[in-house]
């Protein structure tokens, strides 16, 4: 199965400005029941990727985060932007293609990577041991989130 990222729409079959209703309703008839489904957070597994829906405002759909399977894990579910598998493609060139595009790409070199106006937060954190770059960082990202436009516009955005 391929998750085709779509910022700033959002990821099949979620979209950005869903009620909460409409985001359980489309999580389950696509994967199934979700492990996780309250306020403010629709939480599913799809052969080991992380799918989590947010809903931060007004019971809206505001974000959308995969997150990579793991340590010594595999998937056959590809998370794709531009045709490019987030978590497999090293993290230099997603951003390289990014940029290429015309995006702005804020902190390339950091563990939060962010291109604003589109809206897509990549990170490259974990404890776990993985291929990494010389400065430490994974080589591949190990999440991703897709917002709109605006998302990290806030005063009150963690990153």
């Amino acid at each position: 199965m391929d998750l085709v990222l779509d910022p700033p729409h959002g990821v099949a079959p979620v979209r950005l400005g869903m009620t909460y209703a409409e985001a359980l309703a489309a999580v389950t008839k696509a994967f199934g029941a979700p492990r996780t489904a309250r306020e403010g957070l629709i939480s599913t597994s799809l052969d080991g990727i992380g799918f989590q829906v947010l809903l931060e405002k007004r019971d809206r759909v505001t974000a959308l985060e995969l997150w990579w399977p793991g340590e010594g894990r595999t998937s056959s579910t590809r998370v794709l932007l531009d045709g490019d598998d987030v978590f497999t493609t090293p993290a230099r060139d997603v951003l390289r293609r990014a940029a290429a595009r015309g995006w702005t790409v804020e902190d390339p070199d950091e563990e939060y990577t962010s291109i604003p106006g589109v809206t897509l937060g990549f990170t490259r954190m974990t404890s776990q041991e993985v291929p990494r770059e010389r400065d430490g960082l994974p080589v591949c990202f190990t999440s991703v989130l897709v917002a709109d436009e605006r998302y990290y516009d806030g005063p009150d955005v963690i990153r």
